[in-house]
């Protein structure tokens, strides 16, 4: 993985075609560079589309030109205005800015409109009443041609009815507009594709204006002129639509010549980036929503506690491939793991607590400590913690009777209580059912800070927090929300690689004084237990944190 992650990195083949494209003699010399991010907006963005927003933007941006925001919305009836509010945040979110050039497809619905027409008169277009399925099967194979009885159908015949259909006369599914270009070609979406079919639907942009939209593949090369774009930039899976989109632009009167290369869709282990089946999972409640902090989506993963750079750096660090792979979903968390521990505010919290008695600490005494937000930026600053008689300590973090390397509390073992004292364990209390309740220590007066005053060395630090000023929290734990590393593999049923334990929730967690308070996008990391997050759902009265990563790193790079 690590060698193919390399090899990426070092070769960017759009980069090297743009070069080409606006050097000397080049077709675009003297040109700016000129790209788009066309979402449709019939769902919310995912990492896979970051993948292309950063290559979108990423590739202006070091040509010194230009990037649009359009949103392809020539299909209503999956469309709607609220995926469009998500996808603007989204973009926003991650530090990419479209300045004023932000568009509608059906801003061109005149336009596209005015070259069907015009297809049609040229003899290059013509009206079809094959229903879908005859249309498939007409199609004809490697061997043989596909077919329509209405190929030869008159000009002005065609172009009447395609008036007809703009003017609302027949149902949907009856007729379309087809391109006459080669019903024999190798390429199937050669053979005469459909560009315009009858939809009687209201439009989110448009109303009842149109009852007829413009196919795919016919409206993005027209927007993509329209708007003076030099390199559109898409994924793998429109390579073999391209002479279908330089027909387009190649017959219709289009004020530019858009240059469309493809790359490799972003795979990812352990998840799904369709958005139907993202839409089923919130559709059949697998999840809380689209924003879940288990789903891919961009606002998942920001309530997960995922920020705008690890999200980046995972973009650009896998690099720009023409051929297709899976990259370890272990690295996206990397990714995170690298920026949060430099800029997450260090914090301590007990998410499975037992309480810890200081025996010989005065009763009703407390004490407060100061303590570094993170060990290796003093910029960050420091805060006071409560210390007192009862503390909360995690259960693990005890042995009745030491097993193995354990070198936490054990009866006549010490460790260093972050920040405050050494204890040495003298026991623990338990229930009629043997279980610990309560664990004793005995304090070291003379180690305030953590370090004995005869300067032995003690073998272990754990966190803490005050039993008096603790605030009680809900944690939300998550993990791969498929168990499959391939759920998306064709002959599976994705639903049944659901991961039953992709959420464990913790009530009753101990976490420091103040924290009731933090809010997103606030990011800590507790010690010893991993990097948290305040969720949209905490408040004062009832916080609650998301994990976003734990501490240990599963990704492991090769060394180069």
């Amino acid at each position: 993985m690590a060698e193919e992650l390399s090899r990426m990195e070092t070769k960017n083949f759009i980069e090297a075609f743009v070069e080409e494209d606006i050097s000397a003699g080049g077709q675009y010399e003297g040109m700016q560079v000129h790209t788009r991010f066309p979402p449709e907006p019939n769902g919310y963005l995912h990492i896979g589309h970051c993948k292309a927003l950063c290559i979108d933007f990423g590739t202006a941006e070091k040509f010194g030109g230009i990037c649009n925001l359009r949103m392809d919305e020539t299909n209503p009836p999956k469309e709607d205005t609220e995926y469009v509010d998500a996808i603007k945040e989204d973009i926003k979110w991650l530090g990419f800015t479209w300045g004023d050039r932000f568009y509608y497809a059906s801003q061109y619905f005149d336009k596209m409109y005015e070259c069907a027409e015009d297809l049609i008169k040229k003899g290059l277009a013509y009206v079809c009443e094959l229903t879908p399925e005859q249309m498939r099967e007409y199609r004809g194979d490697l061997t043989t041609p596909a077919r329509s009885p209405y190929r030869d159908r008159p000009i002005e015949e065609s172009l009447d009815l395609f008036r007809r259909m703009r003017a609302g006369e027949f149902p949907n599914g009856t007729m379309t507009l087809r391109a006459k270009i080669d019903l024999a070609s190798g390429n199937f979406n050669l053979r005469d594709p459909a560009i315009y079919r009858i939809n009687h639907m209201p439009h989110h942009a448009t109303g009842d204006k149109w009852c007829i939209y413009p196919m795919y593949d016919f409206a993005h090369p027209i927007e993509d002129a329209m708007e003076h774009i030099t390199h559109s930039l898409c994924s793998l899976e429109f390579e073999a639509h391209r002479p279908l989109y330089n027909w387009v632009i190649e017959h219709c009167d289009l004020p530019a010549k858009p240059r469309q290369i493809e790359f490799a869709r972003l795979g990812i282990n352990y998840t799904v980036m369709s958005k139907r089946k993202l839409r089923l999972l919130v559709e059949e409640h697998r999840v809380a929503g689209w924003d879940d902090p288990r789903m891919p989506t961009l606002c998942g993963l920001r309530r997960r506690g995922y920020t705008p750079k690890s999200i980046r750096s995972f973009c650009e660090r896998i690099g720009v491939a023409k051929a297709a792979s899976t990259v370890e979903y272990a690295f996206l968390e990397h990714c995170l793991r690298e920026d949060l521990n430099e800029t997450a505010t260090r914090a301590m919290a007990v998410l499975h607590p037992v309480r810890l008695t200081v025996t010989n600490y005065p009763e009703g005494k407390s004490e407060r400590f100061t303590v570094e937000n993170h060990p290796n930026h003093p910029e960050m600053g420091s805060r006071e913690i409560a210390f007192s008689r009862d503390l909360w300590i995690e259960a693990d973090d005890f042995m009745e009777e030491k097993v193995g390397k354990f070198f936490r509390l054990f009866p006549g073992n010490e460790v260093r209580l972050k920040g405050a004292y050494v204890v040495r364990c003298t026991g623990c209390v338990k229930d009629d059912a043997g279980n610990v309740t309560q664990v004793l220590c005995e304090y070291d007066p003379d180690s305030r800070g953590g370090d004995p005053a005869d300067g032995r060395k003690i073998k272990s630090t754990i966190h803490w927090v005050d039993a008096h000023s603790a605030v009680d929290a809900d944690v939300r734990l998550y993990s791969n929300l498929f168990s499959d590393p391939e759920p998306d593999a064709a002959d599976k049923n994705f639903l049944d690689c659901l991961n039953p334990d992709s959420l464990e929730i913790l009530t009753g967690c101990k976490v420091e004084a103040g924290l009731e308070k933090a809010a997103a996008p606030a990011a800590y990391q507790f010690m010893r237990l991993g990097y948290f997050c305040p969720d949209k759902d905490s408040t004062p009265e009832h916080p609650v944190f998301n994990r976003s990563v734990s501490l240990k790193d599963s990704y492991k790079p090769e060394a180069k």
